[in-house]
């Protein structure tokens, strides 16, 4: 291609990207993040090392072809800090010459590892690379990577000074349901369908081929524990808002629960996957990230989906599952408006608002499923998006691989 380089025009080279595959993908269940929940009492580190460990256990490949192992995790202190991925891959028992390093795009910070890992494969840099996400909230408080005034404003010089107010999520949740005409009964209306389809998809047994029991004491946890059914309107109805009272549409029932989880994706070249004959289960086609207005802040999954459409070269039409994290009901109803999604497309499977969002973790947990719809339904395009806290979101498309070639041991 051209460039204008110092006035003069000039021929540059580039190098074409890279096919990149989804190998594998793993979910652990997810949990309440309370006290008394299912994985409480698991240490981060080694439910991310469970995590990694079914993960290559599942696609058969040796733990010392891995190059990278890139993390996703919200709030990376405590029990969750020291750079969770590195300690996590030595505790499941990688070589000490795979390196790992940890990320935080907020609530997309496990698609922005996926996108990473794509990025570094699609260079040329890598050809096999584990992107993942860890979030127990239940243990690692949400927020108590920052000072609370990032989150709960104040009077300080910075607040005062800092070009834009900062405002908590579920404000933003408000606004955007002004903003594009979301009522409260539509937001209680989908809190309910996601946690039917949840029920529904539990129950069928839908999630027993993405979930790696998590050992327990003397149990196994297996499946999510924040799904509840059954649940009538009348329940969600009675719940009072949270954000802007008394006529608010925002409330404990129609977002997403505080959880605990982990999830994992191994991608990897197409050069990797033919040398040692694996079978791939999807293609990563488009990915994309973009900032929004940071007061709006939750708006942004729509300019992000049109713009990964547009690298992708596909029409809303095209796309037969879409994965929108439900942080609220009243982003992912918005976004359903703006672009005129059918329903039955979104969340087929239930969402955040029934099962849970562990913030560093989800981006991974919503590939999972993305993949695993994907060849259940037999359909071509997935399209996964997030919206992001200070206003960011990101979206990712991907491509179900049609192949019957058996998986070959390395």
């Amino acid at each position: 291609y051209q460039r204008r380089v110092h006035g003069e025009t000039k021929k540059m080279c580039t190098r074409s990207a890279r096919d990149i595959f989804i190998v594998d993908c793993v979910r652990t269940p997810i949990g309440r993040g309370k006290d008394n929940g299912s994985l409480h009492d698991v240490h981060p580190v080694h439910l991310l090392a469970h995590t990694l460990s079914e993960l290559m256990k599942k696609s058969n490949v040796p733990k010392n072809l891995v190059q990278d192992v890139i993390c996703g995790c919200v709030t990376p202190v405590a029990q969750q800090g020291a750079n969770i991925p590195r300690l996590a891959l030595l505790q499941a028992g990688f070589p000490k010459e795979v390196p790992g390093i940890q990320l935080n795009r907020m609530c997309g910070s496990g698609q922005q590892a996926i996108h990473f890992a794509s990025q570094a494969i699609g260079s040329g840099d890598m050809d096999c690379v584990v992107a993942c996400g860890i979030e127990m909230m239940g243990v690692v408080q949400m927020g108590s990577d920052a000072s609370p005034e990032i989150f709960s404003g104040g009077d300080s010089d910075f607040i005062k000074k800092f070009p834009y107010k900062l405002v908590h999520q579920g404000v933003s949740a408000e606004l955007v349901a002004e903003k594009y005409g979301i009522s409260r009964a539509d937001c209680d209306k989908f809190a309910l369908e996601s946690h039917r389809r949840a029920h529904q998809a539990s129950a069928a047994g839908k999630f027993k081929s993405e979930i790696a029991p998590v050992p327990v004491a003397d149990k196994k946890v297996e499946v999510d524990e924040g799904i509840r059914w059954p649940l009538n309107g009348q329940t969600l109805a009675k719940l009072k808002p949270v954000f802007k009272k008394p006529d608010g549409v925002v409330t404990a029932g129609n977002a997403s629960q505080i959880s605990d989880g982990a999830g994992a994706v191994l991608l990897c070249s197409r050069e990797f996957v033919e040398k040692h004959g694996l079978r791939p289960r999807a293609q990563v086609i488009a990915r994309t990230v973009v900032g929004s207005d940071p007061v709006m802040m939750l708006d942004g999954v729509i300019p992000a989906t049109q713009q990964v459409l547009q690298r992708a070269k596909l029409a809303i039409k095209d796309i037969d599952v879409f994965e929108v994290n439900e942080a609220f009901a009243s982003v992912v109803l918005s976004w359903m408006k703006e672009l005129k999604v059918d329903p039955a497309k979104v969340n087929p499977n239930g969402g955040a608002i029934a099962h849970g969002h562990p913030l560093g973790a989800s981006g991974c947990l919503l590939m999972t499923k993305l993949v695993n719809e994907l060849e259940r339904s037999g359909k071509k395009y997935g399209l996964q998006t997030m919206c992001i806290g200070h206003g960011m979101a990101t979206a990712t498309v991907i491509q179900r691989v049609d192949s019957a070639a058996p998986k070959a041991k390395l």
